[in-house]
């Protein structure tokens, strides 16, 4: 057999080479091939081939010898015995002294090309039918890292051939139905990537919870990538917005959160190739990768998928000694890629429980059962059918058990970890990276997991009641009047892409403050003068790594919007500026030195009138902040901003001008400004507020309290409360008319459409431009609004001198 039927260096594989080099290997070449020449960098190599691994069989008449065991198994004889049993066999056979020689000669000239003896590098197995849509062997076989040596790189390959048969690889064949001597194993050896001096992760080309296609989600830990695949540290995740990275002035990073990172491989100390170790502090507080260094892995993840025509699951690693951002790995996304569907499943809990843990949620769905915390996956005779799996990490030996869970629950992993991945495969909730879901989740314990409240996933305690519901979104009617979308948190936004919604009605900024950022912004301006010696050490906690503490609230706020911003673009997404009442505010970390005590605060210090008072107007400024790094920075120009509650004409003309003042300009960069159309002044002087705002908004539940002298929470009240009162309805109809005069748009942000059609017809009737529900409403109300425009058009006259038959 010719030397080159044993080997091939990697830039001579393409897509058309999987039968010879694997799913792996054959994409390697294929991105050296075309790749390449665009930036993409990956490490040099070579591979052996089936033809190898076929003569490595027959040397050592291993065929026939496999053909039993596996005949031993279908006969009843225990998976981990035969597994054993083919490994020692493997393990134990010769290579042929034409492979080995074929080996130990490439390997050599590696070194020549790397001007090097004896390179370090890196032995990846590549099955010849793995990474297919239909079957993704991805994990099943064994990657070996920084090999040195002839010898020990045999060595390694000689393990590689018998990872093709571990108990779990045997058994994802079995049940895929593959003939498993028809699968064949090529072995990829590789520069080695000094990215244990530096990072390492996974990297997808789009969110791998909901399939949201416009951004790459990119997961990074610092030393070797295998932390980060075998879901062992908490890694950094960082997102980026595609549409606009080719814009060179745009930073379109949308969100980062670093992780926790305790540990990082490493390289051995000469006893064992590779190792783990501990990670300093400041390594866990800091990012793996700066702006830079995520936008330029980004774009080569972008030229990846535009190549291969499809979402694309990458496996990156950063050079510490140069510095260079290197592709290692690149397959097809599969999770995702099975699941298209005009089918979008919506879960909502219709009760609340006592938190127990929290990580990251997987999915959005919701699951409740008994705890079953295992250890180790020796333990499978524990396991009882429907229980909530608990576990440290998982990887490919839990499989079996994670098949028959009700949901999985994780100390450790990110969102691209093994437990993540399966999880998503299989359709089954989980939290992974809780940190404590083993010491607080003892056996038994009846919880459910809810991944349907955004990023964040949540194991409360007992078995609690939710709605599960299918919007066919073939049946989605089209409408004139806009149907937009209410969306409080960001985290949740990706979950809602496929809904034909005509934007984002409103995005409110408290949820944000409120969750993602949990401080009083004046806490953080005037910090120093903090007296709350409590709130001090909590906000220096929070804010630790931050040498200017106002750019914690200024970029965390940014992130939150942006991820909003991103999700719909380039539909319009209205941002209402903080609308917090002061006794809301003084709940945030640091706020009671700042707020003043109202007896009425629904009616007090709220919206525009902060905005400009000494005593929040530095806080208004992290608010402008943020909104201007969302749009100049980042390149969301789709943000539209709007005030809350602005009582007077001098109060708007005071709030434009402080926005201005930090470089939010009205009709500078297209942006936009809205107005909450909630008081009475709002609709008495809607065309002079229309000379000052692009558009309105109106906040039924505010403008009926206000307008009929109702408190909208007193219970003795409650039958006066009423949005069609027609004082209520004919203030609508009234802001209408006037802002259409002036060629400003009128919006309604309010659940009242969803719950009473006959008030979506009032509102089409009116000529109102947009209605903006919450997404689990947005069927409801886009039919409502359907039947109402159908209705109109009805008892509509026809034109003059049409004909009456």
């Amino acid at each position: 057999m010719a030397e080159q039927d044993l080997i091939r260096w990697l830039e001579d594989f393409s897509m058309a080479d999987i039968a010879v080099a694997g799913g792996k290997n054959a994409s390697l070449g294929e991105m050296i091939r075309h790749l390449s020449p665009q930036g993409v960098r990956i490490p040099s190599g070579f591979a052996t081939t089936a033809h190898a691994y076929r003569r490595f069989l027959t040397a050592n008449d291993l065929g026939p010898r496999v053909s039993e065991g596996i005949d031993a198994l279908h006969r009843g004889a225990d998976l981990a015995e035969v597994g054993e049993s083919i490994r020692r066999m493997f393990l134990g056979a010769p290579f042929p002294t034409d492979l080995a020689e074929a080996v130990r000669r490439s390997y050599r000239e590696l070194g020549d090309r790397l001007r090097r003896a004896d390179p370090d590098v890196a032995v990846r197995s590549s099955a010849t039918a793995e990474d297919l849509p239909e079957a993704s062997f991805a994990g099943q076989q064994e990657t070996f890292l920084n090999i040195t040596g002839a010898e020990a790189l045999l060595e390694a390959c000689q393990r590689c051939y018998a990872s093709l048969f571990t108990d779990r690889a045997i058994s994802y064949r079995e049940h895929h139905g593959f003939d498993h001597l028809k699968v064949a194993l090529s072995i990829g050896v590789q520069q080695m990537v000094r990215s244990d001096r530096a990072g390492a992760g996974v990297m997808f080309t789009l969110d791998t919870d909901s399939g949201f296609p416009r951004v790459v989600l990119v997961n990074a830990a610092f030393g070797l990538g295998e932390s980060v695949v075998g879901g062992r540290v908490d890694p950094d995740e960082y997102q980026v917005h595609k549409p606009l990275l080719a814009q060179a002035d745009t930073n379109p990073v949308i969100s980062k959160t670093i992780g926790g990172k305790q540990t990082k491989v490493v390289y051995g100390d000469g006893t064992q190739p590779t190792m783990t170790v501990a990670t300093t502090e400041e390594e866990q507080a800091a990012c793996v990768l700066d702006d830079a260094e995520i936008l330029r892995l980004a774009r080569s993840g972008v030229l990846i998928e535009e190549h291969y025509g499809h979402a694309m699951d990458i496996e990156w690693g950063k050079d510490g000694d140069t510095g260079e951002l290197y592709i290692v790995q690149a397959r097809q996304e599969t999770v995702q890629a099975r699941k298209q569907t005009a089918t979008l499943r919506s879960f909502r809990l219709r009760e609340r429980g006592e938190p127990l843990t929290t990580g990251l949620a997987v999915g959005d769905a919701i699951a409740a059962g008994p705890v079953c915390n295992l250890r180790s996956a020796a333990e499978i005779g524990r396991f009882q059918d429907g229980a909530v799996l608990v576990t440290e990490t998982t990887d490919p030996d839990w499989e079996p058990i994670m098949k028959r869970a009700a949901a999985i629950v994780t100390d450790h992993g990110g969102r691209t970890s093994h437990a993540a991945i399966v999880s998503r495969e299989l359709g089954v909730a989980a939290v992974v990276g809780t940190t404590d879901a083993t010491s607080v989740l003892p056996d038994g314990r009846e919880i459910t997991v809810c991944c349907a409240e955004g990023e964040e996933g949540v194991v409360y305690d007992g078995v609690l009641d939710y709605d599960e519901q299918d919007i066919d979104l073939t049946e989605v009617p089209t409408t004139t009047t806009r149907v937009m979308l209410n969306i409080a948190n960001p985290s949740a936004a990706f979950r809602w892409w496929r809904l034909p919604a005509d934007g984002v009605g409103l995005a409110r900024m408290e949820f944000i403050v409120n969750t993602h950022i949990k401080i009083h912004p004046m806490a953080l301006v005037r910090f120093d003068e903090l007296a709350d010696e409590a709130a001090r050490a909590r906000i220096a906690e929070l804010t630790w790594g931050y040498a200017d503490k106002t750019e914690y609230f200024v970029e965390r706020l940014a992130y939150g919007i942006g991820r909003i911003a991103a999700a719909w673009w380039p539909k319009p997404v209205i941002v209402r500026m903080s609308d917090f009442k002061t006794n809301e505010y003084a709940r945030l970390i640091g706020g009671r030195q700042f707020e003043p005590s109202e007896h009425n605060p629904m009616l007090g210090w709220r919206g525009a009138s902060r905005y400009y008072s000494e005593g929040y107007r530095e806080g208004f400024g992290l608010e402008c902040r943020a909104l201007r790094r969302v749009r100049d920075e980042m390149g969301l120009t789709n943000t539209v901003v709007m005030i809350p509650f602005c009582r007077t004409l001098e109060e708007a003309d005071r709030v434009l001008e402080v926005m201005a003042g930090h470089g939010l300009v009205r009709g500078r960069n297209d942006l936009e400004a809205y107005v909450m159309a909630e008081i009475p002044s709002n609709i008495i002087l809607a065309r002079e507020f229309s000379d000052r705002f692009d558009g309105f908004s109106i906040g039924s539940n505010d403008l009926t309290q206000l307008t009929l002298g109702v408190d909208r929470d007193s219970e003795q009240l409650r039958a006066l409360f009423n949005e069609r009162d027609p004082a209520v309805t004919t203030s609508i109809r009234t802001l209408i008319a006037a802002a259409h005069l002036k060629s400003r748009k009128v919006g309604l942000c309010g659940q009242r459409p969803s719950d009473d059609p006959d008030f979506a017809r009032l509102l089409v009737d009116a000529a109102i431009d947009s209605v903006s529900v919450t997404p689990d409403s947005f069927l409801l109300v886009k039919n409502n609004v359907a039947a109402a425009e159908q209705a109109r058009r009805a008892t509509e006259l026809p034109p003059t001198g049409a004909s009456s038959g």
